[in-house]
């Protein structure tokens, strides 16, 4: 129809921010924290504060990047502390006019900054498709171009080529289109993200030879050849065909990416000739939910290795391809492994890597052998293509993002006020409680002398707490110890902070502070059986067992059974327990740890020859989904990981694969090259030259 509601216009969390200040007067102005910028926009909605509760949401008018105004705040009480705005996402209806109406309209456009826009506009007539590389057909399209369109401005080259290429096809242009077209077609039925307005123009004129193009796609170049690239051959020529054929390309990762990557190299034939290979690596295996975004698995295929998963369904696609399937984690440690000269014969390594440390050693591998490199990425509905050209573009580490911001320990364990902080908390009490233990009691195990304690695990300044709070007796009951006040969870935590003398408990339920971000969180005690709280336990409890090689339970009826009849002691807080507010307060207090205490668990423990045989397992860290949304609950915050979604990768693989093409050719001009940026939500597509690499004299 020509009228649409979208209720998410770009797929964003809702922000939020905590308030310092509230101003009274015609329009109030509110101040937040300093400590990050607020990020709202002129006209968005927000709701808080307590009396602007039952006021609804309230449109604003951003001032700075830590205040914006609100409505009329001058019959308000004073403000006194605390409080939270959050963003509201509000329908916003959008107006289209139907394409049947000879007129043209905005449009969004998906081009390189040097491509002439098309403009589509008055009556249309229909015309054979031209022949390959026609100079008559050519000359009819541009004759009924202008009948079409009397007295406006035309390029007649662009429309020369627009009839050169009518009868061509290239898999991934059908890519990059088709995750577009898909993403809308979701839009469509769901509402969510803001649909392109009427028209989408995209081109790829820099795909095509850059000197003497007419010499090189020649009729006879471009004749059909009776194959499965006709279409390809149609557009750059069966000399361009050969070359990929011959290609040799690295494939680091076969996941949702790589496995994109796999099937358009599959069908524009990349490494298909006698002399060309595709070498595959990576070391995951195939999970059940990589199946709605990797389209080259199927169920039978799950708990295979990627890189083998994706070699059958890779082969059925082109029986011709040479590919190669390896389980080899790119780095320093492997490089010396057999198959670790890779690089050395590889034209191109395209790596869709998921850990930074893999691709800057790739990135280092590339540049010490002038090879080029092909980057991409996808975050939800948000992707980037970048392409790294020996001698002319930067390479891939040359740029970084900025480092994260760190988060401050203090915060993390007793005041988190942000989604970040409970991720990263999930992280940690993983490896507090599953990893870092069980390599320390093995570390500890192995070590035979007893002089020289600085080669024990013990010398590392393992907390106290973490050799005397777990009973050995515990080990045959993970349940139990699950529940043990000294380990449940997240509960211990939030119960020392509450009768803390960091401040006396206020109304709100806030601390008072100079930056107003200290909260007083809830406990989830008394409330084990509730769903959420049942997986979390379950799955601690299953990972504990695992830990000390014993068989784990999901029998979550017979746990939660367990569970009514497990007496958990009543907490006790801790006698002079200190709330640490700062990083700076905590360092001090670890730095005067008891000495003597650290020396009475030492002669606590048994040597290692009393324990013959014994080992434990650490586990690398696991997603949890449980583990995350606890803290959160006890502390008012909540938020959803975006998963990768299959039109995005789509769309950037095309990409991708499109600046492959000038690769293969050997383009020599910066400005041929593209790195792209897309978001499909807003939806937006921008293209943008490399930077060129630093000469030295």
């Amino acid at each position: 129809g020509d009228d649409m509601v979208v209720t998410d216009t770009n797929g964003e969390q809702p922000l939020s921010a905590m308030v310092s200040m509230v101003t009274k007067g015609c329009p109030g102005e509110v101040t937040c924290l300093d400590e990050a910028r607020h990020g709202f926009e002129t006209g968005d909605v927000v709701e808080g504060m307590e009396e602007l509760n039952s006021c609804g949401p309230v449109e604003i008018r951003v001032l700075g990047p830590y205040t914006f105004s609100i409505g009329d705040t001058s019959g308000f009480g004073d403000y006194v502390r605390g409080g939270i705005v959050t963003q509201v996402k509000m329908p916003k209806h959008i107006h289209f006019v139907s394409h049947r109406v000879p007129r043209q309209r905005a449009a969004t456009t998906a081009r390189g900054p040097a491509s002439p826009p098309w403009r589509p506009q008055g009556p249309s007539r229909e015309s054979p498709v031209p022949c390959v590389c026609p100079q008559g057909d050519a000359a009819e399209v541009v004759a009924l171009t202008r009948e079409v369109a009397p007295g406006a401005e035309l390029d007649e080259d662009l429309l020369r080529e627009l009839a050169f290429q009518a009868s061509g096809d290239l898999a991934p242009v059908n890519a990059f289109i088709g995750g577009l077209a898909a993403q809308e077609v979701m839009k469509a039925v769901s509402g969510k993200f803001t649909p392109i307005t009427q028209w989408l123009y995209f081109d790829a004129l820099e795909c095509l030879p850059e000197e003497n193009k007419e010499a090189v796609l020649t009729e006879e170049q471009c004749r059909p050849r009776n194959s499965r690239y006709d279409g390809q051959i149609a557009v750059f020529g069966a000399e361009l065909q050969a070359k990929l054929g011959a290609q040799k390309y690295f494939v680091v990762g076969a996941g949702a990416i790589g496995c994109e990557l796999l099937k358009n190299f599959a069908m524009v034939g990349l490494g298909c000739g006698p002399d060309g290979c595709i070498t595959v690596t990576d070391m995951d295996t195939i999970e059940k939910s990589n199946l709605n975004r990797q389209f080259l698995f199927r169920p039978w295929d799950v708990t295979r290795d990627l890189e083998l998963g994706a070699g059958a369904p890779q082969r059925q696609l082109q029986r011709r391809l040479n590919s190669t399937f390896l389980r080899v984690n790119p780095g320093t440690a492997s490089q010396q492994a057999p198959r670790g000269e890779l690089t050395l014969s590889c034209l191109g390594p395209a790596p869709p890597w998921v850990f930074p440390a893999v691709g800057l050693y790739m990135d280092r591998r590339c540049v010490y052998y002038r090879k080029p490199l092909l980057e991409s990425g996808t975050l939800g509905t948000k992707g980037n293509v970048q392409v790294v050209i020996p001698f002319l573009s930067e390479s891939y580490s040359s740029s970084q993002d900025p480092p994260e911001k760190a988060i401050p320990i203090c915060t993390l364990k007793n005041f988190p006020n942000a989604i970040e902080h409970t991720l990263q908390w999930a992280r940690d009490e993983f490896e507090g409680l599953f990893k870092q233990p069980a390599e320390n009691v093995n570390q500890y195990l192995t070590w035979v002398s007893g002089e020289g304690w600085g080669a024990s695990p013990l010398a590392g300044g393992c907390h106290p707490v973490t050799l005397g709070c777990h009973p050995v007796t515990l080990r045959r009951h993970p349940i139990t110890w699950w529940c043990h006040p000294t380990t449940l969870g997240c509960c211990p935590s939030p119960l020392n902070l509450l009768p803390s003398p960091l401040e006396p408990p206020m109304p709100s339920g806030c601390y008072p502070s100079p930056a107003n971000t200290l909260r007083c969180p809830l406990t989830p005690m008394g409330a084990l059986l509730q769903p959420l709280h049942l997986d979390y336990i379950m799955a601690a409890a299953n990972l504990f067992a695992q830990s000390y090689g014993i068989e784990g339970s999901r029998d979550r009826g017979a746990v939660a059974e367990l569970l009514r009849h497990v007496r958990v002691p009543s907490f006790a807080p801790k006698a002079g327990v200190r709330i640490h507010v700062s990083d700076q307060e905590l360092q001090s207090a670890t730095a005067a740890l008891d000495d003597e205490r650290l020396e009475e668990l030492k002669a606590s423990l048994p040597s290692p020859e009393e324990l013959p045989g014994f080992r434990m397992f650490p586990i690398d860290f696991e997603k949890v989904g449980a583990a995350r949304p606890l803290p959160p609950g006890s502390k008012l915050i909540a938020g959803k990981i975006i998963p990768a979604i299959a039109t995005t990768t789509g769309a950037v693989v095309g990409l991708a694969c499109l600046e492959l093409y000038k690769l293969v050719q050997g383009h020599r001009r910066l400005a041929s090259y593209k790195n792209a940026f897309l978001n499909l939500a807003l939806p937006f597509v921008g293209f943008s030259e490399p930077l060129a690499c630093p000469r030295n004299k």
